[in-house]
């Protein structure tokens, strides 16, 4: 019993995921190998970590790993944000061409913050530096004093999960790459775990 409660402190129920039931997350294959990945990967690097898939648009949020030191927990599970202001969403919409991501956004595109990206045009020049780097960075643009990087869990192609991790909006460049080089371990570590489970 305990431990059930711990689980939900630890991921967290959003209100759409309480909306729409939670069968979906219930039911989705992929999620147990994530949530461990995300425990692991919180473990190591220190820091607020999520498993979000794209839906359309957008981002919904199926996971979450709180930092210890979170004072103030948000839930984030059953979240849908748009893609566009977040990396999750960043590193995913940079799978796609860049007439799919026309087709896929609306338009004019939300301002959550005065860092957010709300130009197309600027958008496709930072979906470019996404594919040519493979991973996906920014600051405040969906939460001020927050700054995301996220990696694509490559087991389907096109990649429609991600995991992220989210820090203080100050980290120099150090702490980013090793924030992402752990990333791209883990990530990749759960990809190859999911294709070998044959889930796709």
């Amino acid at each position: 019993m305990g431990g059930d409660r711990h689980r939900q402190r630890a991921f967290g129920i959003g209100p759409h995921a309480l909306l729409t039931g939670t069968a979906y997350l219930d039911k989705d294959p992929a999620l147990p190998f994530a949530q461990q990945a995300l425990e692991d990967l919180r473990d190591e690097i220190g820091h607020t970590v999520h498993f979000a898939r794209r839906d359309e648009s957008h981002v919904l949020y199926l996971a979450t790993r709180e930092s210890r030191d979170a004072h103030h927990i948000t839930p984030r599970v059953g979240r849908r944000l748009p893609a566009h202001v977040t990396a999750l969403g960043q590193a995913l919409l940079a799978q796609l061409t860049d007439d799919e991501v026309k087709a896929v956004l609306p338009g004019p595109l939300q301002a959550m913050t005065k860092h957010t990206i709300t130009d197309l045009v600027k958008l496709t020049e930072e979906l470019d530096q996404v594919r040519t780097r493979g991973w996906a960075y920014e600051r405040e643009q969906g939460t001020p004093g927050v700054a995301c990087v996220a990696v694509t869990v490559d087991y389907r192609i096109p990649a429609t999960d991600a995991i992220s991790c989210s820090m203080p909006a100050e980290p120099g460049p150090a702490h980013v790459e090793r924030i992402t080089q752990a990333m791209v371990t883990h990530t990749r570590k759960l990809a190859a775990t999911l294709r070998r489970e044959g889930i796709r």
